[in-house]
Order: C-alpha cells, then structure tokens, then sequence
C-alpha cells in the first residue's frame, strides 16, 4: 500500500472511532433518555468501532463502554497512528462530552470533505457526515451570490460578530433568508433553568453543569472553546432556586499578557448576563467554530493593522483567502501578503490539510494561527514549507506586518 492510500485509510479509521465515540458519549450523558435507546445507541457505536478496527483487533462491549468514558486513543486498533486522539478525555469530570472531542469530529469530516472536493475519495463517508462542512460551504456561496465584495465582508462579519441574539436583533442583520435559518434554539447543554450565557470572546452560548459541593449544588458556565475558557471566559453561579435569573461570578483568570501578545488579546472584564432561552437563537455549532471562532482573531488584526495605518484587506476576491496585507510606502512598490487564517485543535489533521491542498487552494502564502495555538507552529512550518508557505501566530504576524511598515505594533 502507498503512503497516500495508506494515509487515507488511518484518516477513515480515525474518523469512524471519533465518530462512534461521539455519539456513545452522548447516549451516556444525555439526561431523559430511555435506557433502552441508550444501550440501542451504544451497541450501534460498538459496531461502527469494530467495523473500522476490523476481524483483527476485536474490542468487547465492556471495553469499548470503558473506553467511551476514557482514553479515545485506546479505541484505535493497534497498528493506525493515534495521532492527537491518544490521551484524550472523551467525558469530563463534568460527566459531559469534552469539547476537544467535538472539535476533532468536526476537523477530521473536514479534511474527508476536502479530500472529496479534490476528487480524492472519502471511502465511505456519506454526504450526510459531512453536513456540517457542507453547511459552511452553503453560507459562504449565498454570502457570495451577489458577486459584491462589500456584501460579502458584512455578512461574513455578521456571522463573527453576532454568534447569538435575540429573534429581532438576528433579523436586523439582513443576512440572506437561507443563511439566516443556519441560526437555531439555544443548545440544550447551554440552558439553565430557561436562561443562557454568552461566552465575553465568542458571544455564543456557554456550556452549563451543575455539581453538589459542600455548601450545596454551585453551577457553572465555561466557553465550549476550550482556549476562550483558559483565557478567563469561566465562571461559577448559585442556582436561584426561585426560577430566577442567576448572576455569574469568575473564576480565576490567567493574568493578561504583555508585549506584542497583549494586541490582539481579548477583553473578558464585562460579566455575561443571564439571557431567556426563549426568543434567542444561536449559530448551529459547526459555523460558529470553523467561521466564529477563528473570525475572532481574523477581525482582531484586520483592525488593529488597520488602526495603524497599515494596507489591509478582508477576503479579497470574495473570500479567495482570509487576508491580504500591503506592505510599502509607495503604492507601485507595495509588496503583498496573502494570509489564510485557520484554529484547529488538532495540528495533525491541519497539517494533512494542507498536504492534501498541497498548500492554500486560495493562493495564500502565509498561513496564521490564532495566538494561543503558538506550540503548533513548528509542525505545521515543516509542512507549509513544502508548498513555499510560511507560518506564524497573528502577533508575530502583526508585529512583522509593523516593522516593514515603519509603524508600532504594541
């Protein structure tokens, strides 16, 4: 077997077993379901797993239900690459699906979307898994119908800025019918007691637990974006017991850098309000992580770029890449740089990515990530430097961005 096939089959194993883990840990935490469903639901998964572990590597049904509530890597047959699926926690302590998990199902259907759209086979992935990728794709094209830059960049923008609202506000966005229906209730996992969060970063509804503590039962509200969580977007509530509102308090937050880093650093000082569950909608989870989230940082330095005097524009050509930076004081000289922006949590998979593209399909020539994905910059230069692409995080970007430009960066 070639590398190429070979490479695409441990792809589709991977897949498959973060697939299944998936939905057995949603079967396993999901409150109301009846036990029957619940266990229909986990042998299914138990066959999808043996299915992409094949005759060779069997796995019981005890082990696989263990497995779910451990070690992800561990449900991989032996001889396939576990990549960043070792040591990852599929339920939390919370007893509720780790959002790393959710992440590398989305960025691993990703890349099998990709492959097929490159007229690489997906081997046996059904359109229906990649819907998600294929929702992305259908904002973006109606986004794009009308062919105009300025319509494009708003809409584009609205769906970064607002990841949530109320019915009212989301209609004044004027967002195209069929984008707007990509805006649904308030997830289950993001409701107490009739009422959500927005996470200060992303505005999209935080994930709510409840645990019993020794003064009783204390709440809690954190990001699903794991990163936006560690910047500080966390925080503890006492349940009212009266059906009103709760008030969050935060919890420790790690202190604000300095330097270039402290640019493009978010502000989390303004405490969410409770908000009814009730007349609110929010972005369907696929687009809000792979058009939200990393739209954060891809606004945060078009405008502070732009602040400083600096040439730069937001997905050029109708979105061919993230960002196109001119450099130079005189417009006949002014040397160009093409940034396409990307926040996986998985490397890996994003470096087969661009292996896969063989680079940026858009034509970029800098790949960028988001400041606090700094420790996946050295795997992914090795990779970019095949395709001539360089890499760096956004403050490095922005910082060299200044100095060629003859202007500060922090």
């Amino acid at each position: 077997m070639d590398d190429d096939a070979r490479a695409l089959g441990e792809n589709r194993i991977r897949y498959l077993v973060t697939k299944a883990a998936l939905h057995a840990a949603k079967a396993m935490t999901t409150p109301g379901l009846e036990p029957q469903q619940r266990l229909a639901t986990l042998m299914e998964c138990h066959g999808m797993v043996l299915a992409a572990r094949g005759p060779e590597s069997p796995l019981s049904f005890g082990e696989f239900r263990k497995a779910v509530r451990g070690d992800l890597g561990r449900l991989l047959p032996g001889d396939v690459d576990p990549l960043d699926l070792d040591g990852l926690r599929v339920v939390d302590a919370d007893g509720q699906v780790t959002e790393d998990l959710f992440d590398l199902d989305l960025e691993q259907r990703m890349l099998l979307h990709a492959l097929r759209t490159l007229n690489k086979t997906a081997g046996g992935v059904s359109t229906r898994d990649l819907q998600s990728e294929i929702e992305q794709e259908t904002a973006y094209a109606l986004l794009n119908r009308t062919g105009d830059q300025e319509t494009y960049v708003r809409g584009r923008s609205d769906l970064i800025r607002v990841a949530a609202g109320s019915v009212s506000d989301l209609a004044d966005l004027r967002l195209p019918p069929m984008v707007a229906e990509f805006y649904e209730d308030i997830p289950y996992g993001s409701v107490y007691d009739g009422y959500w969060f927005g996470c200060p970063i992303c505005r999209w509804p935080m994930r709510v637990a409840l645990n019993r503590g020794a003064g009783g039962l204390v709440g809690s509200a954190r990001c699903w974006h794991a990163p936006h969580a560690a910047m500080g977007a966390t925080y503890i509530f006492r349940p009212t017991g009266d059906h009103g509102a709760p008030r969050l308090q935060p919890e420790s937050a790690p202190a604000r850098p300095g330097g270039r880093e402290s640019v493009l650093y978010p502000d989390i000082e303004t405490i969410p309000d409770a908000l009814p569950a009730e007349g609110h909608k929010a972005l369907v989870r696929g687009i809000w992580r792979y058009t939200t989230v990393p739209g954060i940082p891809e606004l945060s330095l078009h405008d502070r770029l732009a602040e400083r005097g600096v040439d730069v524009q937001l997905w050029p050509g109708l979105d061919a890449y993230d960002l196109l930076v001119q450099v130079g004081r005189r417009r006949a000289k002014k040397r160009p740089f093409k940034v396409d922006l990307k926040d996986y949590t998985s490397a890996a998979t994003l470096a087969q990515l661009v292996h896969a593209q063989e680079g940026d399909q858009g034509g970029a020539e800098w790949l960028v990530v988001p400041d606090y994905r700094h420790d996946q910059v050295p795997l992914l230069s090795g990779v970019c430097a095949k395709y001539g692409m360089k890499v760096a995080t956004a403050s490095e970007f922005g910082e060299l961005v200044c100095e060629q430009s003859g202007v500060s960066w922090a």
